[in-house]
């Protein structure tokens, strides 16, 4: 909260970066309660593996909290998912990811799944994926060496 100051000026307020923000699932929790009383939008960047790492469904505490869900795609199959991403949880990633955005899709506001345009990734079967889960769709382009 510090860090973040006065929420007016920002458009939303983000939990992503290098790693799962919801591997800190209660300080984003704490944090986006704290953030939504000051009037704040709250996006949550995340691989879709939460149900995973708790063993539950957190999607509905997740409600009232935060305004937009970005989840990492990222491939158009389970086996290309598993190579591209090494997930820690294996053949089981891909389908609880999927699981984790109908979820999102059926309790919270916005939904979006992304894709990054790369190599063998098809990326109108990843938009037909999102659009099957009833989610938005964007393309992130690919930029080698940033």
């Amino acid at each position: 909260m510090a860090a973040v100051g006065d929420v007016r000026p920002y458009r939303e307020i983000v939990f992503c970066g290098y790693g799962e923000p919801l591997l800190r699932l209660e300080t984003v929790l704490e944090v986006a309660c704290r953030l939504k009383r000051h009037g704040a939008r709250v996006r949550v960047d995340t691989n879709g593996q939460a149900g995973l790492i708790y063993g539950r469904n957190v999607v509905p505490e997740l409600v009232g909290l935060v305004d937009v869900v970005s989840i990492s795609l990222n491939a158009h199959t389970p086996e290309l998912y598993l190579r591209l991403c090494r997930p820690r949880f294996q053949e089981a990633a891909y389908p609880a990811m999927l699981e984790f955005g109908r979820e999102c899709v059926r309790l919270l506001p916005e939904v979006v799944l992304t894709v990054v345009e790369f190599g063998p990734v098809d990326v109108e079967a990843c938009r037909r994926i999102a659009e099957g889960l009833g989610a938005g769709f964007r393309v992130r382009r690919h930029r080698p060496g940033v």
